[in-house]
């Protein structure tokens, strides 16, 4: 077993990447500000009952307690010995903080892959690459509820193989270890509601496919 724990000066103020000036006016915006601003806000695909897509969201309007319907993924890559990475959501996170879970979840953007976005927040979360991904629950859905907060999801859940030593932004990962499936699994059993309820939804489901890798 394997486990990591992981401005302005008096004169100016600063706003969305502006500077004020000394006597606090703020200068005029300019379209290429509104364009770096767009630029940064990462969307959300929100979909229809039938999962087709209907709109976008920014990210950080999606999830209260009303949580629309929107695209997702979940992915649990494995080492070459066959062992599970799993994480500890950063105690920030604002859904499900401090809680254990699969190796990397999150949301494609616009006209997005999932390969591509698994890809993209597996380098961003964990500073890993990711290598034969493979659909194994391709219309899996849940909707989940803490402290208010909904998740409200179709999260197709994928199997890979990570490549290097994970790296994992403190903002979004607290702790991770390397766990064969059965020990895995052992802790979920243990420790229940430590763990989110999709994963644990999640790898019942994967045993029942007979898709998981060899330890």
């Amino acid at each position: 077993m394997t486990r990591r724990v992981g401005a302005g000066g008096s004169r100016e103020e600063r706003q969305d990447g502006l500077v004020a000036a000394g006597d606090g006016t703020w200068p005029p915006c300019r379209p290429e500000d509104d364009d770096a601003i767009a630029i940064a806000e990462e969307l959300i695909v929100l979909l229809d009952d039938d999962g087709r897509e209907i709109g976008t969201m920014p990210k950080r309007l999606v999830h209260h307690g009303e949580t629309p319907l929107h695209r997702a993924f979940s992915a649990y890559l494995f080492d070459a010995e066959g062992r599970l990475l799993v994480t500890r959501r950063a105690a920030t996170k604002q859904t499900f903080p401090d809680m254990w879970t699969n190796t990397v979840c999150g949301h494609p953007g616009p006209g997005e892959a999932d390969a591509d976005a698994i890809a993209r927040r597996a380098s961003d979360e964990l500073g890993l690459q990711v290598a034969q991904l493979r659909p194994v629950l391709p219309d899996y859905r849940y909707r989940a509820e803490l402290a208010g907060i909904v998740e409200n999801e179709i999260c197709p859940v994928y199997l890979g193989v990570l490549m290097g030593e994970p790296a994992p932004a403190p903002d979004e990962v607290g702790e991770w270890e390397l766990l064969t499936w059965a020990a895995f699994r052992a802790r979920q059993a243990a420790e229940g509601d430590a763990w989110s309820p999709w994963c644990r939804e999640q790898a019942d489901l994967i045993e029942t496919t007979g898709l998981l890798p060899a330890a």
